[in-house]
């Protein structure tokens, strides 16, 4: 009989954690201020940002929006990111992506500083976590783990497959699996014969972006599935990247979508946003 992973229920758990802690800077006179940028008009956009802005209400992190228009620049928005660095303020940026065609998305995500990346974008965010010694970490990756944790699901010993090798959920995931001390493989499209090295997993991450791409003869009996897909089917309705009915019988445990990965990222961005206010005060 499967479990599932209730991302709600983890989320609110580790929120009230993060709200304590703000709460405790506060009263030492110290706050915390997190600076979201969002460039044009995407109606997505705006969703993510107004949830993250409720997410800051909720623990008693200040949120600074800077909405610019769609035909801003790449000058003009590094123009507004050196400002932020500077300003004492802010403890992490963040900027909406996708940006618009225009604007230079790598030299954008560089320049936010290190100290303040709290999406764990830049390079030197990266490198840290490629040697284990990291301040931030890419949220989703890091909601993933604080789920297992959450249900006491251990990865060390285990095999464990991350389909999808993107820079914000795959790569990251394989090193936080091995941090774990789980045996790693990524998979993507080139992969040959991809059933074959998903059905050994004890733990499979799919982040792939394609609904029902994995179907039951791809699941190993007892395994637990993590679903980061994001995406709608046929009929509209939001669905991941797994065949949830088919593929929920195999499992020891399964994420659903939406309620699963979902709330877990925002709620890691805060975290991290936390740590930067922590790191600046100390």
């Amino acid at each position: 009989m499967y479990k599932l992973i209730d991302g709600k229920e983890v989320a609110a758990a580790v929120r009230e954690n993060i709200k304590a802690e703000v709460e405790k800077l506060s009263q030492e006179g110290k706050s915390t201020g997190l600076a979201v940028i969002i460039v044009g008009n995407n109606p997505a956009s705006r969703v993510y940002v107004n949830n993250k802005k409720k997410g800051c209400e909720q623990v008693g992190i200040r949120s600074f929006e800077y909405a610019l228009g769609e035909d801003t620049s790449t000058e003009e928005l590094l123009s507004l990111i050196e400002k932020l660095n500077r300003d004492s303020e802010v403890d992490g940026i963040l900027c909406q992506l996708p940006l618009p065609g225009q604007i230079d998305e790598q030299k954008v995500l560089n320049a936010i500083s290190p100290d303040k990346d709290v999406d764990a974008f830049h390079p030197v965010n990266t490198g840290h976590i490629m040697i284990g010694d990291h301040s931030f970490l890419p949220c989703t990756p890091a909601g993933i783990i604080e789920m297992l944790k959450y249900y006491d699901i251990a990865v060390e010993g285990k095999e464990c497959v991350v389909i999808g090798r993107s820079n914000i959920v795959g790569k990251p995931m394989m090193m936080l699996l091995l941090e774990q001390n789980g045996t790693v493989t990524i998979c993507h499209s080139r992969t040959a014969d991809l059933k074959s090295v998903t059905k050994r997993a004890d733990i499979l991450v799919s982040a792939v972006g394609k609904a029902g791409f994995v179907t039951a003869d791809m699941v190993k009996e007892g395994a637990v599935v993590i679903d980061v897909g994001m995406n709608r089917n046929a009929e509209g309705k939001l669905c991941g990247d797994v065949d949830f009915e088919n593929v929920k019988e195999k499992c020891s445990y399964i994420t659903p979508v939406p309620g699963g990965v979902g709330p877990m990222t925002i709620t890691m961005l805060l975290n991290n946003t936390l740590t930067a206010s922590k790191n600046h005060k100390k």
